[in-house]
């Protein structure tokens, strides 16, 4: 009896082991004969939205000019020239980089062009004034 049990399971062992191989080699058999799975095409995430809201008050449109240190002086030299009297501020603009201030636009006569030049350099901040103002009658 031990000698059928013995070759009983030496039978059962038999077969689990051609059973796996078998398994085995099916598996390789289909991955041989089947192309590979492709995953689906990715689609590029869509960018996100950025909402861009106007501001609602003066002291708002400020505030990324004062982030900016260049652009908080080049506003602080343009309010500094419309506040001045002897020169016609509207018709000047300025670009700040650095502590050097550039001064682009038109002016009446050489006496408006040293006055903004003058009030430009008044503003605390500013290092040098680079003057690009033409003179033009009547500006």
């Amino acid at each position: 009896m031990t000698t059928v049990r013995h070759s009983l399971v030496a039978l059962i062992a038999i077969a689990v082991a051609l059973g796996i191989t078998a398994c085995g080699k099916d598996e390789t058999a289909k991955s041989a004969a089947q192309p590979p799975a492709q995953s689906p095409p990715t689609q590029p995430a869509p960018a996100p939205k950025t909402a861009v809201a106007a501001p609602a008050t003066p002291a708002a449109a400020a505030k990324p000019a004062a982030l900016d240190p260049d652009k908080a002086l080049a506003a602080k030299v343009k309010a500094a020239l419309e506040r001045s009297k002897a020169v016609p501020g509207q018709q000047i603009d300025v670009t700040a980089k650095g502590g050097a201030v550039t001064l682009w636009g038109t002016v009446g006569d050489p006496a408006e062009q040293a006055k903004a030049v003058e009030a430009a350099k008044s503003v605390p901040g500013v290092k040098t004034v680079d003057n690009k103002l033409s003179i033009v009658k009547g500006s």
